[in-house]
């Protein structure tokens, strides 16, 4: 990297961390993060192109839909010249998050960053997984959980009312999708070049629903932790 271009990032991480303010209450259902993730309202993720420390920046904010990998490609295209995607969101399509993260990594040299402040969770984390290189601010949050396919629980609730059957039949369907998709994480962590441990000893260890003995459902990462599953890079000297 030039000295230029690391002088410029420098410029970025200031700015960043002088600008946003990092959550400091601890969220005591969930401890390893904080109680109020500031991770957008958007309903659907925002795109919004910006200078930042005399870069250009893509602000991605907000919730990730599966509209989000066509606007994507249309930004990126509009604006060849963008250095950084900025992220924060409370996650969404799982599959448009993924895909979302391929579109970044074909634009090569596109970093992903995490400001201080903001929070990356669930879907959020495959987006940020597509930048090479990809930073993670101290005081902003990678947030992961164990993915569900049981979090509507008025289709459960009608299915039992149906009988065995159909319980039977809902049950083989979040069965089978669940296993493609955890299939389909694990392709992408190998193409991104992070270790598949990330999977198997923190996101797939989290509850995927809350109990009453066991309330915590999501995790956030230490930046050494980041560092050690490759969801980060080593500084540069």
């Amino acid at each position: 990297m030039s000295w230029r271009r690391r002088t410029a990032r420098c410029g970025i991480s200031l700015i960043a961390l002088g600008s946003l303010t990092a959550a400091t209450a601890v969220d005591p259902v969930n401890p390893t993060c904080p109680l109020n993730p500031n991770w957008s309202a958007y309903p659907t993720m925002k795109l919004t192109v910006e200078k930042r420390g005399g870069m250009k920046v893509l602000l991605a904010e907000g919730r990730i839909d599966p509209g989000l990998p066509d606007r994507l490609t249309a930004a990126l295209k509009a604006n060849p010249d963008v250095g950084e995607i900025w992220l924060r969101s409370p996650g969404g399509d799982a599959r448009a998050g993924n895909a979302a993260g391929r579109i970044i990594r074909s634009n090569l040299g596109v970093t992903t960053r995490i400001p201080a402040g903001w929070a990356c969770f669930s879907a959020c984390n495959f987006v940020f997984m597509g930048g090479a290189p990809r930073v993670i601010e101290p005081g902003g949050q990678f947030m992961v959980h164990m993915f569900t396919r049981t979090g509507d629980r008025s289709a459960i609730d009608m299915s039992v009312a149906m009988g065995t059957d159909a319980t039977r039949e809902l049950i083989g369907d979040i069965e089978q999708d669940s296993a493609l998709l955890a299939s389909e994480d694990n392709d992408f962590l190998i193409r991104m070049g992070i270790s598949r441990k990330l999977l198997t000893e923190v996101m797939y260890r989290q509850q995927a629903v809350a109990t009453d003995e066991n309330k915590s459902t999501r995790r956030c990462l230490t930046l050494a932790e980041a560092l050690k599953y490759g969801v980060t890079y080593a500084p540069e000297e």
